[in-house]
């Protein structure tokens, strides 16, 4: 019998390596299927001006489905399945730097937040190339008019008649490349991470303190990974809640819509991304937009923070436990 509030953390030198990877890309991808509307509807609410395309999440999906089908709601999705590389440093780093950490601190609040901070730097550096290019094609459709990069028709004529194609992906790296310079494949990593560390290193130790605290209302003989999955969506939806306005920003210096001011256009295409990037686009959202603007796509970002983290939780601490050493599976209660 486990001792309340006392769940076990699978760490890494707990783990089978080859088991840990192998199964780690199949629940990766997975995961990544099953959200990527949501991640779709909410980078075109964050993008577009006040409600000039969509009224909301509900509206989004509703015309995007109609409008663009299936196809609509996967736009740029093969492009984002790369994104598998860095989902695999993402859970690598974070466990290593666990595993470093507790050699000078046992807390595991400390190790949540440094661990995950650290992964997702590491991720974000992958990720942002492969994000700027899948953003642009989520735009493509009804969003098209909100981005300076788009298919030539052609390209949007095939991808209507063949579901997915890498011709527009060529298209759109080749327009990236010969208006910015291979900078516009970071156009927003600083906002990236100002965005997905915080995030990171916010929802780890939310998580492990929900999980806790959940532990210790349940009943004793209560499955340890029903408790892990209400924590999950509890620490994604504080998380998301209070990095949104970053999230917002984000979207708009990576997709670099079009702006109604002309020299807005001008400062946009020669500012590089990093810090006055970031500022000149927050203080136009607050201008145009006000508080409010920093709210745009949290209900979708919440609705995709919710299921990806039950998916997440459930697939990772069910993987790490098929991934334990084998003189260790006897030995632990979950």
């Amino acid at each position: 019998m486990h001792q309340k509030g006392a769940i076990q953390i699978i760490e890494w030198e707990d783990l089978d390596k080859r088991k840990f990877y192998s199964l780690g890309v199949f629940m990766t991808l997975t995961t990544r299927a099953t959200v990527y509307p949501f991640s779709l509807i909410r980078t075109r609410l964050q993008v577009q001006r006040g409600t000039a395309l969509y009224s909301g999440t509900w509206d989004a999906f509703c015309k995007i489905l109609g409008a663009e089908g299936m196809v609509g709601l996967y736009r740029g999705f093969m492009v984002n399945t790369f994104t598998l590389v860095s989902g695999q440093a993402y859970i690598t780093t974070y466990e290593l730097a666990r595993k470093y950490v507790s050699n000078y601190s046992p807390s595991n609040t400390v190790k949540s937040v440094i661990a995950g901070g650290s992964a997702s730097l590491v991720a974000q550096t992958i990720t942002v190339p492969i994000d700027i290019v899948s953003q642009q094609l989520m735009m493509q459709g009804q969003g098209e008019h909100l981005t300076r990069f788009k298919v030539k028709p052609k390209m949007a004529i095939a991808a209507s008649k063949h579901n997915f194609t890498f011709g527009q992906t060529k298209d759109i790296m080749t327009q990236i490349l010969a208006a910015d310079g291979f900078r516009g494949f970071y156009r927003g990593y600083v906002a990236s991470l100002l965005t997905y560390i915080p995030n990171s290193a916010l929802w780890w130790p939310f998580y492990h303190f929900y999980t806790e605290r959940l532990s210790r209302l349940a009943p004793t003989e209560c499955p340890h990974l029903l408790l892990q999955a209400i924590a999950g969506p509890m620490a994604a939806a504080t998380a998301s809640t209070l990095t949104n306005p970053m999230d917002v920003v984000r979207a708009r210096v990576q997709v670099n819509c079009k702006l109604t001011n002309p020299m807005d256009v001008v400062r946009a295409r020669v500012q590089v991304e990093g810090r006055s990037s970031v500022i000149e686009t927050f203080k136009q959202l607050l201008a145009e937009e006000g508080m409010w603007g920093l709210t745009k796509g949290l209900s979708a970002r919440v609705i995709s923070s919710l299921p990806t983290s039950v998916l997440i939780v459930v697939g990772y601490e069910t993987l790490k436990r098929l991934s334990l050493r084998d003189d260790l599976v006897q030995n632990r209660h979950w």
